[in-house]
């Protein structure tokens, strides 16, 4: 495919060691041409491709230095976008970063889109369309696990289990063609046969990607986490504790946390987005309302809660309702306080949440937090993940498609079983290889994929 020339900065903005612009598209080295020079007044083209040159950026008309840099030439199809690219590594910064931007934009490129340069290496056919979605989701990575991840659906691992989803599919609607055109009786019981344990066989396949789906969306947005307890339990501490800094602000006045506050940490490698909430309790005071009534409605959103309670005092009607508003969502219970004289039972907790883990602690002396964090790690993975032994759905869309998919070859099963007309069985086996498709873009529609590549930074 042929496209003009796009540039940008490929590396984040500040100061740095090292700023990069990127060039794509055919014209790439012609304006590099124009405004690099080496100190014996020699071109990029004089070099020889994919090594990094030294020479310096000048203004064309006259010959004035811009910034010192070392600037490499690749030559298409063998790069990330399969044109020929150009990346000036120049000194970090905002100020030289964009002086030199705005030379190659004036002198024939055009200011990237963001992901454009991802789009051209999907439409150009390097990748495919969950390939591309993976760039992101690696640049996005907030642990090891996630990274890990996303680095396996962009080295394909998604994609060839689709693809081998579609294929027995592709199959399926060949023996349907054939049963069409060769409407012989034993021709149409063999097809029925055969498409019935083909469809079991998708089925199986896209139920086993779907699986995943809950553990891809822990690792691509994080565990949403939701602390909660009445004034002074020990909710901020807690807080500060797992992100190991002041965070939130610790008093004893009653009432300090008014706001919600949201940090995104690393534990064992699950992402937690953890938020301390406003103490639960009635208020006159209008701001810390506001905070009571946000944190109960952030319970409706919340993959797990840790409820808080201070088992230095007697157990209050602000403990019972909060006990009331968690009873049916995934908790961990942490009693505090235990280096104080207890007052409460762990039997009296276990009588108002029963079922519920229950971890005892002193959060000001850091004692229970290693159990609390293999806690949270068994729960939702019963041990370590082995990423690279399993391909797991991070993407939204792509569980949407699944879901659509499945329905499609479940609706299929079904009318199979129930001997249907052949060529109506052909409709939803049909669609279900289309909408599998829609995940690697092989049946994706224009406007989907500007969509996606919208979410991108302007340099990749």
């Amino acid at each position: 495919m042929y496209f003009d020339t796009i540039a940008a900065v490929a590396t984040a903005p500040g100061e740095a060691g090292i700023g990069i612009v990127r060039i794509s598209g055919e014209k790439a080295l012609e304006i590099v041409d124009k405004i690099f020079r080496t100190k014996k007044e020699r071109k990029l083209s004089d070099f020889q491709e994919r090594r990094l040159t030294y020479g310096y950026i000048v203004e064309p008309d006259t010959g004035k230095k811009i910034d010192e840099v070392l600037a490499v030439y690749m030559k298409a199809p063998y790069t990330y976008t399969k044109e020929d690219i150009v990346e000036i590594n120049c000194h970090g910064g905002m100020i030289p970063v964009r002086r030199i931007l705005e030379i190659v934009l004036e002198n024939g490129a055009r200011l990237a889109e963001p992901g454009e340069f991802t789009k051209r290496a999907f439409l150009n056919g390097r990748i495919d369309l969950s390939q591309a979605e993976a760039v992101i989701d690696l640049i996005r990575a907030k642990t090891d696990s996630s990274f890990d991840v996303s680095f396996n659906q962009l080295e394909g691992g998604l994609s060839k289990e689709i693809n081998e989803i579609r294929e027995i599919l592709l199959r399926m609607l060949a023996n349907i063609e054939a049963s069409i055109d060769f409407p012989e009786e034993d021709i149409e019981t063999m097809t029925y046969e055969g498409l019935l344990d083909e469809g079991n066989n998708v089925l199986k396949r896209i139920e086993k990607l779907l699986d995943t789906v809950y553990t891809g969306k822990i690792l691509r947005e994080g565990l949403k986490t939701v602390i909660l307890g009445k004034p002074n339990v020990g909710k901020s501490s807690l807080m500060n504790a797992i992100l190991r800094e002041n965070r939130a602000i610790v008093t004893d006045i009653p009432g300090t946390t008014r706001d919600i506050i949201e940090e995104y940490v690393n534990i064992k490698g699950i992402p937690l987005k953890i938020i301390d909430t406003a103490g639960i309790r009635e208020t006159e005071d209008v701001v810390e309302r506001i905070g009571v009534e946000r944190a109960k409605s952030l319970l409706e959103e919340a993959d797990l809660v840790i409820v808080l309670f201070d088992v230095s005092k007697e157990l209050t009607e602000e403990d019972m309702e909060i006990a009331r508003l968690v009873k049916n969502k995934k908790v961990v219970v942490l009693t505090n306080k235990i280096d104080l004289p207890p007052v409460v039972s762990r039997e009296e907790i276990e009588k108002i949440l029963p079922g519920k883990k229950i971890i005892e602690t002193s959060i000001i002396k850091g004692e229970g937090l290693e159990v609390l964090e293999d806690s949270l790690k068994e729960m939702f993975f019963a041990g370590e993940i082995k990423i690279k032994d399993n391909t797991i759905v991070t993407n939204a869309r792509h569980k949407s498609l699944l879901l659509k998919a499945k329905k499609n070859i479940e609706e299929a099963i079904e009318s199979i079983e129930m001997g249907m007309p052949i060529d109506c069985i052909e409709v939803d086996v049909k669609d279900c290889w289309e909408n599998l498709g829609q995940i690697t873009g092989d049946t994706v529609t224009e406007d989907i994929i500007d969509k996606i590549f919208e979410e991108f930074c302007i340099g990749k």
